[in-house]
Order: C-alpha cells, then structure tokens, then sequence
C-alpha cells in the first residue's frame, strides 16, 4: 500500500510540475518537484523513527547509521 502511495504522490508532483513548467520554466519546475518530494520523505522518516521508538529501538543519527550498515 505504501509503494503504491508514494507512486501515486510522485506521478501527481511530476505533473503538478510540468504545469508549473510550462509557465514559470523548467527551472521553477524542478525547484517545485523536489520541495514536495522532500517535504513527503521527511514525513516517511519521522514517521519511521517514531515508530521505532514506540517498538523499543534505538535511534542513530546518520553517521551511527552509516557507520552500522555497510550498503
């Protein structure tokens, strides 16, 4: 359900985009495209580390987390 959601928000932030491309350029297109996408993953994360939270776990900052995981 959640790869579905998060298909569906970017299919609707591309062409939310293109529209605004087409008036204010591509420039202003790509700005656009990628605060919503941001503004959508920074949700995901808190909601992920509060969930971790509530399960018991440990937070890691980003260097902990790189440092622990070898992707």
């Amino acid at each position: 359900m959640n790869r579905i959601k998060h298909k569906w928000m970017i299919m609707i932030a591309v062409m939310v985009g293109t529209i605004v491309g087409l008036f204010r350029g591509t420039e202003a297109k790509q700005k656009w495209v990628y605060r919503i996408k941001s503004r959508y993953d920074e949700k995901r994360l808190m909601a992920e580390r509060k969930s971790i939270l509530q399960t018991g776990g440990v937070l890691l900052d980003d260097i902990e987390m790189a440092a622990f995981h070898n992707n």
